[in-house]
């Protein structure tokens, strides 16, 4: 797991809580066995140990810092005063103000982490996903993405325009009871690896499952785009990768395109439409121009 991430920081905060109880607990019980006897000093003591730490989770860290400031002056006082001197008395003077200090930030940590899943909870039902491994965008990030370049193709009509294309794997199930899930995971992110490198940085790639992957080309002339997809589709088969069982794997890669246009503006809202268009050109290995 991730060190940075929200969950951790909570475990990492719950347990120097359990932790910083535990070893409190612990100075009075030695304190007892010092004393052979269980007093109601060291039962205030047990009680205080708690209620510090509730009162540095529950309170503003401003009021608890002002607390802690008050408690460490009006113990001073009372050590020069009143108190018999002994390794448990000294060690009140700093235990009591890190209760309420390591809870408050403790607290104020976990907030923060509750803040930022509930932020990044929003964010991904706004933003379209991105695998981190294989860095291909889902369907939704292909939504978006078509969504935003049919508006700049119908906007700069004759200066800016686009292409679609889908690679499929054929025969999937026997590649993925070939494979095994571990072998088809590595597989999808050789195969993003090989389509990277036959892109421009400009242009995108997406996993739609069953296999499909689709590129959106911008700026691609379609006299070019025949030539890209074949040089794509054979680098994909071209990959070395062996089976379970150390054979080589025969992939079979079909392709289809599509060649942005503008009368079929409202077309390219309709994210399935668009798909299904692709799968159609993909099953007869064709550049298509129509939704």
């Amino acid at each position: 797991m991730n060190n940075n991430s929200p969950t951790r920081k909570m475990e990492i905060g719950y347990g120097i809580l359990l932790l910083l109880t535990v070893l409190q607990e612990a100075l009075v019980y030695v304190h007892v066995y010092i004393d052979q006897s269980f007093a109601m000093v060291e039962f205030v003591l047990s009680m205080a140990i708690l209620l510090a730490l509730l009162l540095g989770y529950v309170l503003p860290m401003g009021v608890s810092v002002v607390l802690v400031f008050v408690y460490l002056v009006s113990y001073v006082v009372w050590l020069a005063t009143y108190a018999n001197t002994s390794v448990i008395v000294y060690a009140w003077l700093l235990v009591m103000p890190a209760n309420v200090l390591i809870a408050g930030f403790i607290k104020t940590y976990l907030l923060r982490s509750k803040r930022l899943v509930e932020r990044l909870e929003e964010l991904k039902e706004i933003n379209p996903v991105i695998d981190l491994d294989t860095t291909l965008g889902n369907k939704m990030a292909f939504a978006e993405t078509m969504l935003r370049q049919s508006n700049l193709a119908k906007r700069y009509e004759g200066k800016y325009s686009f292409c679609l294309a889908m690679f499929k794997i054929e025969f999937l199930p026997f590649v993925q009871e070939s494979l095994g899930s571990e072998g088809y995971s590595r597989l999808l992110l050789e195969l993003s690896q090989t389509i990277q490198k036959q892109l421009r940085f400009e242009d995108y790639k997406f996993s739609l499952d069953e296999g499909r992957f689709v590129v959106l080309l911008p700026m691609t002339d379609k006299d070019y785009l025949r030539q890209l997809t074949e040089r794509i589709k054979h680098a994909m088969m071209d990959k070395d990768f062996p089976d379970k069982k150390g054979r080589q794997l025969k992939l079979v890669i079909r392709s289809g395109a599509l060649v942005f246009q503008k009368e079929q503006f409202n077309q390219y809202e309709q994210i399935d439409s668009v798909i299904a268009a692709l799968e159609r050109n993909a099953e007869l290995d064709l550049i298509g121009e129509y939704v």
